[in-house]
């Protein structure tokens, strides 16, 4: 059997949400050993565990705050992850958006997968009580997903005169950071576009230079040894790839506790050399939900990847033969 090549793609903050609650219970992750190992090391540090989170009713101050949707996300991350069948496909590559990089590093074996669990629990809960600055997102795209240049440099400018920052570039939006004052003075300035501009709950100022304390505890708080060679190739929030052959981990580590900590995440670039490095059979999006598919779905129109050039190429080429498949929806999942 001639295996499928494909690009996984680790989803960030934001993704587990009242419309995913229960993604655990609901594919029957639950009783999996690598959960019950994170609900064990939680209950040891006195915390949630993730079960019986994926279990409640959704609430935004229990099942969005740093220290329990990291977690959460991971744990569903992990469990779609072990559930491929590598006899019919071939990993190529991995990449994610945000906090989907420590996930990447994590089933890449750049680092271990209960490290990745400790490494993401730090990340998350470092801004427990106090969380520095936040962050909106906001459109750039027209409605045929191709990439409006004044609306870009618009936004461009108005981040700048305000003093906030672009923190992700996500396909067909902006993701800006900033204190809170900067963020409350652009969302008045910015056009009004349906729900955008859009305030992201419980979000601090991710790869901005506010997050200047957190790199630095990282640094002290996180031991340097894990970081390894990855076994499958990883795509960075620069577009980099790092290799099982030339990865130094120390250079990777000073990336993920400092570099992409303080500087903008380019997924669009992210996902972008995933398409032109790998020329993947399949993207597959892993859970909870499907936070993703558009921006990937964007990046591709920006790339006329399989002569997609529009939002409706996309959509008829997803209707007639699926080139996403996101694990976060159940009838594209059947088709791994």
């Amino acid at each position: 059997m001639i295996k499928k090549r494909i690009v996984l793609i680790c989803p960030g903050r934001g993704s587990y949400t009242r419309n995913t609650s229960n993604y655990l219970g609901h594919y029957g992750y639950n009783e999996k050993k690598h959960i019950k190992w994170i609900d064990n090391q939680r209950n040891k540090a006195d915390l949630p565990l993730i079960t019986e989170l994926d279990s409640q009713i959704f609430k935004a101050k229990s099942h969005m705050v740093g220290e329990n949707a990291s977690s959460l996300i991971y744990a569903c991350s992990l469990s779609d992850f072990l559930t491929i069948d590598t006899n019919k496909y071939e990993i190529v590559s991995i990449t994610g958006n945000s906090m989907g990089w420590y996930t990447a590093l994590s089933l890449s074996g750049a680092i271990t997968k209960e490290d990745g669990y400790f490494l993401i629990e730090k990340m998350g809960s470092m801004m427990k009580d106090v969380i520095i600055g936040g962050q909106m997102i906001y459109p750039i795209s027209d409605d045929h997903w191709r990439v409006d240049t004044k609306v870009n440099e618009m936004v461009l400018s108005e981040v700048k005169n305000v003093g906030a920052h672009v923190s992700i570039k996500l396909g067909g939006y902006l993701v800006i950071g900033g204190d809170k004052s900067a963020l409350d003075i652009l969302y008045k300035k910015l056009p009004n576009k349906g729900e955008y501009p859009l305030m992201l709950p419980y979000h601090a100022a991710f790869h901005t230079p506010l997050l200047e304390p957190i790199s630095r505890s990282a640094l002290q708080i996180i031991d340097p040894s894990i970081f390894k060679k990855p076994i499958i190739p990883i795509i960075d929030g620069r577009g980099k790839i790092w290799s099982p052959f030339s990865t130094n981990p120390l250079e990777l580590m000073d990336y993920t506790l400092n570099y992409q900590v303080l500087n903008p995440f380019d997924f669009t670039s992210s996902i972008t050399v995933a398409l032109k490095e790998f020329c993947p059979d399949l993207l597959v999006l892993l859970g909870p939900g499907n936070s993703l598919g558009g921006a990937v779905g964007q990046i591709m129109v920006k790339n006329r990847w399989l002569d997609i050039k529009s939002k409706k190429d996309f959509i008829d080429r997803q209707d007639a033969d699926p080139y996403i498949i996101s694990m976060g929806i159940r009838d594209q999942r059947s088709n791994l």
